[in-house]
């Protein structure tokens, strides 16, 4: 299955690439969105600032194109910051996002420690595929200063409390995000990137 991580200048692109590697994908990092329609899944790795991201994507026609690849109903997964540009907006730099799911991105309130950076629990607050093979509660590895605020809380999969209660995780049919960072998560983390791609080509979204 050829897998194509999403090169906008920033994310720890080496990273993602290795654990997908690892678990059996031909992978390709690329920021030419051209990749995209011969890539039969994407991953959005994200790190850094909502809007430096979202004009370096503008820059290189990446954001057009990560829309209308989500439409296509192929498998898209969203990491850190690539999930939190899933959403309409972020309070960071006023930015206005991908929108393509509804709400925004709030920053964590002054009572913790900014970023939140480390292991955290994931609590599941539905089922999905991506996860049948890890225990709940299980740790990942998260940085992050700001968390998504839905529109819609059906899309949210699982969640994590750090001074508020968050998504860290979201789904919605061929799209998965997480806030945490799966290629730094042990080998259960790396796993939930087989899980999903193979479970969308299952026809399992």
């Amino acid at each position: 299955m050829r897998i194509a991580v999403v090169d906008f200048g920033a994310g720890n692109l080496r990273s993602v690439a290795k654990a997908l590697d690892r678990v059996g994908f031909q992978v390709s990092i690329t920021s030419d969105p051209n990749d995209f329609s011969t890539s039969e899944g994407v991953v959005f790795p994200g790190q850094g600032i909502a809007g430096h991201a979202m004009e370096n994507l503008k820059s290189r026609g990446l954001d057009v194109a990560l829309k209308d690849y989500v439409m296509s109903g192929r498998p898209f997964f969203g990491v850190c910051l690539g999930l939190q540009l899933m959403f309409e907006k972020s309070d960071e730099e006023n930015t206005e996002c991908l929108g393509i799911l509804g709400g925004g991105n709030s920053k964590f309130n002054n009572t913790m420690k900014v970023p939140h950076m480390g292991w955290n629990n994931v609590r599941m607050v539905k089922p999905h595929y991506a996860f049948e093979d890890i225990p709940d509660e299980f740790q990942f590895y998260f940085v992050h200063s700001y968390y998504a605020v839905p529109a819609d809380g059906s899309v949210v999969v699982g969640e994590t409390i750090y001074s508020d209660r968050f998504p860290s995780v979201v789904a919605d049919n061929n799209l998965l995000a997480t806030q945490f960072h799966p290629e730094k998560s042990t080998e259960l983390g790396i796993s939930i990137y087989k899980n999903f791609f193979l479970g969308v080509k299952e026809g399992r979204n």
